[in-house]
């Protein structure tokens, strides 16, 4: 069913001068162009846009406005996520893993399951792990610091958030490198000349190499998150092998993925924007508003979506039961409305009410943990670092849904 309200589509590419709209569903749209100046007129002349139909490629909705994205968070019963989170999957169909896995999951089912999750991932369980999470990541900026040049992704973001969540699984440390390769291609690609099966197999490379893990937890259980999920019940029921190896793709690629890019994200505004690092260096503003600051300004996920199973008003858009609507956090994060001079980088920010680890029942599981290693590796710099050079423009990472840098090169003095 098509909505009957279609105001402002896509009419051609994306042009800085003309005010074109852009198409949301081209990863070259983010890579080429800047997409602020966009979500800026959207949000004041369209902000629940829609995009329709392209060849085979069905229609979707596009909410850009901070209230009507947290709102749409909120209404889990009329938006769901059984379907698929995120655009690419939703405009293939559906994606496989619905009502199996925690983030592609409705109530009743995804309440239970993520009370089981949250056992693992509460603040309370996670104290034992903030040592040595701070101890690593003091250890990989040590080892950068007056060395000459770097790339923080090699050398500082890829090693601290996947090191972190493989010690949470009790992963073995030889298996690590593989599954940093795997999950750089499951969600991005370097190119537009990157072959689309490359995602897909490592997706399925990851999955593959989880039913092996499930089954030797169930065989020798530990302490380890993984044993423990697999010794629960949800709905009355243990899970089933698939259905575990899904959530643990889940983990390793929320807990990898986003905090990676976002650390990049971090060292590369501390780097051009000097005032601010010196005011954080300096004690005038603190490390925590700068995680927060550092997580609105980077977005990681661009967006989130669901699909409406009523039909509905967003703004003012009629929304029809079926339709595809997509959240855009990295527009939301960034409306005037709510922040002041969002395009400015603030460390002191203190009203900052970011959507960058979603809202609603979907708030990201791993937030805890994700802004743990963000604060740590802050300490880091602030204690070792008197000035961050960044050497050249960093490449943008080649995709529609995560935001940010894929190397950066710098100097940390």
């Amino acid at each position: 069913m098509v909505s009957s309200h279609h105001a402002a589509v896509f009419d051609g590419p994306y042009d800085d001068t003309s005010g074109a709209a852009l198409d949301l569903a081209d990863p070259a749209a983010f890579v080429e162009h800047d997409p602020y100046a966009y979500w800026d007129r959207m949000r004041r002349s369209d902000p629940v846009r829609w995009h329709p139909p392209v060849g085979n490629r069905p229609g979707f909705w596009a909410v850009a406005r901070h209230r009507d994205v947290q709102d749409c968070y909120k209404d889990a019963a009329r938006l769901s996520s059984a379907r698929g989170t995120v655009l690419d999957v939703l405009l293939r169909g559906a994606d496989s893993a619905g009502g199996r896995m925690l983030a592609v999951m409705d109530r009743p089912r995804h309440r239970e399951l993520r009370q089981v999750m949250l056992r693992a991932f509460s603040p309370r369980v996670l104290r034992y792990v903030e040592d040595t999470v701070r101890q690593r990541a003091d250890a990989l900026v040590a080892a950068v610091v007056g060395a000459g040049e770097a790339d923080a992704a090699r050398d500082i973001a890829e090693h601290l958030p996947l090191n972190t969540v493989c010690d949470l699984l009790e992963l073995p440390v030889s298996d690590r490198p593989l599954l940093l390769e795997w999950n750089k291609r499951a969600l991005s690609s370097e190119s537009a000349d990157d072959d689309p099966f490359d995602a897909l197999e490592a997706r399925n490379e990851i999955l593959s190499y989880f039913v092996d893990v499930v089954r030797e937890r169930r065989r020798r259980p530990g302490e380890d998150v993984i044993s423990m999920i697999a010794g629960a019940q949800v709905e009355g029921e243990p899970m089933t092998e698939d259905d575990l190896a899904l959530n643990c793709y889940s983990l390793i690629l929320g807990g990898d993925e986003s905090t990676r890019v976002t650390t990049i994200g971090a060292l590369h505004a501390l780097g051009i924007h000097e005032e601010q690092w010196h005011r954080l260096r300096t004690g005038e503003a603190a490390v925590k508003t700068a995680v927060e600051e550092v997580l609105r300004w980077v977005t990681p996920a661009m967006h989130f979506a669901r699909t409406a199973t009523a039909e509905l008003r967003i703004g003012d858009a009629e929304v029809a039961a079926g339709d595809i609507v997509t959240l855009w956090n990295i527009s939301a994060n960034n409306d005037p409305d709510v922040f002041e001079r969002p395009r400015r980088f603030d460390v002191g920010r203190e009203h900052n009410p970011h959507l960058a680890l979603g809202h609603g029942p979907h708030f990201c599981l791993g937030a805890f943990l994700g802004r743990l290693e963000l604060s740590a590796v802050l300490d880091s710099l602030v204690r070792r670092v008197d000035r961050i050079e960044v050497l050249e423009e960093p490449p943008r990472v080649y995709s529609n849904f995560l935001f940010g840098h894929s190397a950066l090169r710098l100097r940390l003095e």
